[in-house]
């Protein structure tokens, strides 16, 4: 069954790095606590009971109507400061969740030994805010995600917490010689369900720059 992914025009390319520029999309987010397989798991059974059918459909009464949204890639896992987390529950709309500390010119959030991570679903380019149901778990949050340019490595086979550190920081380094200022926090996007062979695995570590 094809999977929808975000669309994004390519700016340039340099051997496994790409510089994507990603148009406004919203997303389906929740914060867990835990190391990043732990997380990683509960973040995503919470999304997907979402758009499975834990939600009320948009213009439903709230005891009736739901509806199932198509799946989509990638599933995407960033580590959040504390200060992150806290602003989070408190304005989850509102807020942009990435660590305050991880201004332009300083080192990004560390991937490896994060304790607090933010997992989203892009949603299919069909919806609104408007349109989208809406979740009935309160941990679950629609966020409407500006238009950003990222900084992408790509690679395959499987993740571990040294493993994804280790390529954050490649990426970390890379944009530096080049002199790109970068944003936030790295995030890890995985394409692929868990039954994938590792050399066909498709990952992602994504870094906004500016």
């Amino acid at each position: 069954m094809a999977t929808e992914e975000p669309a994004f025009e390519l700016v340039a390319k340099h051997d496994h790095i790409e510089l994507r520029r990603y148009p406004a999309l919203i997303v389906a987010e929740t914060f867990v606590e835990g190391d990043m397989d732990a997380a990683s798991g509960k973040g995503f059974r919470a999304i997907a009971d979402y758009i499975f059918g834990n939600n009320v459909a948009a213009g439903s009464a709230p005891d009736k109507g739901s509806a199932k949204i198509a799946m989509t890639a990638p599933v995407t896992l960033e580590p959040v400061t504390a200060v992150s987390q806290k602003i989070a529950m408190t304005a989850p709309v509102a807020m942009e969740p990435l660590p305050d500390a991880a201004q332009a010119g300083q080192t990004p959030q560390a991937m490896q030994g994060a304790k607090r991570w933010r997992v989203h679903f892009v949603m299919p380019r069909s919806y609104t805010l408007s349109t989208l149901p809406k979740p009935g778990n309160p941990a679950v949050h629609l966020r409407e995600v500006p238009a950003k340019t990222w900084a992408v490595l790509s690679y395959s086979g499987f993740n571990t917490e040294a493993g994804i550190q280790q390529r954050s920081d490649e990426l970390v380094a890379w944009l530096a010689a080049k002199k790109i200022r970068t944003i936030g926090s790295p995030q890890l996007a995985r394409y692929n369900p868990p039954w994938t062979l590792p050399m066909f695995r498709r990952n992602e570590i994504m870094l906004e720059i500016q």
